[in-house]
C-alpha cells in the first residue's frame, strides 16, 4: 500500500506532544526527538519530512541522493508563489537548507540505529570544488542569503509597550526585549526562578537544554511585581509565571499562541509593521553591545551555545563599526601624512 505521508498529532502517554508523519520509521525518529527538542521544533520537523516524502514519493529506506538532488530542484522552482530575496522563485535557500537539515537529521538517525537497510546519509554534506578537496565538507549544496536580524528603534519599543493592556503583558515584553528572552524562556518562566532580590532570573530549560541566571533590569521586576499582585488569578494551580487572565482557561499556563494573540494586538494598536518576541530579542541584545557590553557577556546574556552566534550583533550595532571604521581611516590618514614629501 501507499504510503501518504500526513502530520498528525496526539497526546503520549506521558501527557506530552505526540507527533507522526505515517511511516514507522519516521514516527519513531519523532518520538526520539521528544526527548531533545521542543514541541514547536518537532512540529517543524515532522512537516519538513511530510513535504519531503510527498515529493521524493518513496519510503525511507529507498531513497537516494539522486531524491535528494530533485527534492532540491523542486523547492527552487517557480510553482511555489512566494516573495524571494535570495532569487528569482522558489522557496527561499534557508527554508530549503533546513529542509535537507530535517531530513538529514533522520538518516543520521537510522544509522546510529543500525537495524534498518539504510547504508547511508542520502543527504550529501556538500560539494566539493577543484580548489578544496582537501575540506571534507566542501561547499554547501545550497546557499542561503545571511540576514541581519531587524530590531526596533527606542520610539518604536515606548509605542508598544504603550499599546499593551495588562502588566502581564509588560513583564512579557520587558523580560524580551529588556532581558534578551526567548519568547519559549519567557513562557517557561515559573515562580521559583523569579530571584527578586538579586534582580535576576533563572533560565531553567533555555535552547538546547542550556541553563543560565541572567540580570533583569528591575523595570522587569516592577511589572512582574504589580502583575503578580494585581492580576494573577490566586487560585491559578500551576506555578507557571504567565498564565491567562480571562476565559475558560483562566489562571492555565499562557500558551505561544496566546503571547503571539498579545503582541500582534498591540502592534496594531501601536500601528507597527514589526514587533515579534523575537526582534524585541535582538533589539535588546543590540542595545546592550552598543552599551559597551563584551561579546562574553553578550553570549552569556543571550545563552548562545557559540560566541560566533553572538557576534552579529556587532554588525547591528552601528556606533561600534563606525567608531572601529574612524579610527582606522585615522591612522591611515596620520601615516600618509608622515609619508608625504
Amino acid at each position: 500500500m501507499r504510503w501518504v505521508p500526513s502530520v498528525s498529532r496526539s497526546l503520549g502517554e506521558a501527557g506530552g506532544l505526540r507527533v507522526a508523519v505515517g511511516h514507522p520509521l519516521v514516527d519513531e525518529y519523532l518520538e526520539f526527538l521528544t526527548a531533545r527538542a521542543r514541541p514547536n521544533t518537532i512540529l517543524a520537523v515532522a512537516f519538513d519530512l511530510k513535504v519531503f516524502f510527498s515529493v521524493v514519493d518513496t519510503t525511507p529506506v529507498r531513497v537516494t541522493s539522486a531524491d535528494v538532488m530533485a527534492f532540491i530542484r523542486a523547492q527552487r522552482s517557480s510553482d511555489h508563489k512566494v516573495v524571494r530575496i535570495d532569487g528569482p522563485g522558489g522557496l527561499s535557500s534557508r527554508t530549503i537548507r533546513r529542509r535537507l537539515s530535517s531530513v538529514s537529521g533522520l538518516y543520521a538517525y537510522l544509522l546510529a540505529r543500525g537495524d534498518t537497510s539504510v547504508a547511508r546519509n542520502p543527504v550529501p554534506q556538500g560539494l566539493v570544488t577543484r580548489r578544496e578537496r582537501e575540506r571534507p565538507r566542501g561547499r554547501p549544496l545550497v546557499r542561503a542569503v545571511v540576514t541581519l536580524p531587524r530590531v526596533l528603534s527606542p520610539t518604536e519599543v515606548d509605542a508598544l509597550v504603550k499599546a499593551l493592556r495588562t502588566e502581564r503583558d509588560r513583564a512579557m515584553v520587558d523580560a524580551m526585549v529588556l532581558g534578551g528572552l526567548r519568547r519559549c524562556e519567557v513562557l517557561g518562566l515559573r515562580l521559583e526562578d523569579i530571584r527578586l532580590a538579586e534582580r535576576r532570573v533563572f533560565i531553567a530549560d533555555g535552547k538546547g537544554g542550556r541553563q543560565r541566571l541572567i540580570p533583569v533590569s528591575p523595570r522587569f521586576f516592577a511589572s512582574l511585581a504589580r502583575y503578580l499582585d494585581d492580576e494573577r488569578p490566586p487560585q491559578a494551580a500551576t506555578d507557571s509565571v504567565c498564565v491567562v487572565l480571562k476565559g475558560p482557561r483562566r489562571g492555565q499556563p499562557l500558551s505561544a499562541y496566546g503571547l503571539d494573540e498579545v503582541m500582534r494586538g498591540a502592534r496594531g494598536r501601536a500601528g507597527l509593521s514589526r514587533g515579534s518576541c523575537h526582534e524585541l530579542r535582538h533589539t535588546c541584545l543590540t542595545r546592550l553591545r552598543e552599551a559597551g557590553m563584551s561579546l562574553e557577556a553578550l553570549q552569556a546574556q543571550a545563552g548562545h551555545a557559540s560566541i560566533e552566534t553572538t557576534r552579529v550583533y556587532l554588525h547591528l550595532a552601528d556606533d561600534w563599526l563606525a567608531a572601529e571604521y574612524r579610527k582606522a581611516a585615522d591612522a591611515i590618514e596620520a601615516q600618509a601624512v608622515r609619508t608625504a614629501p
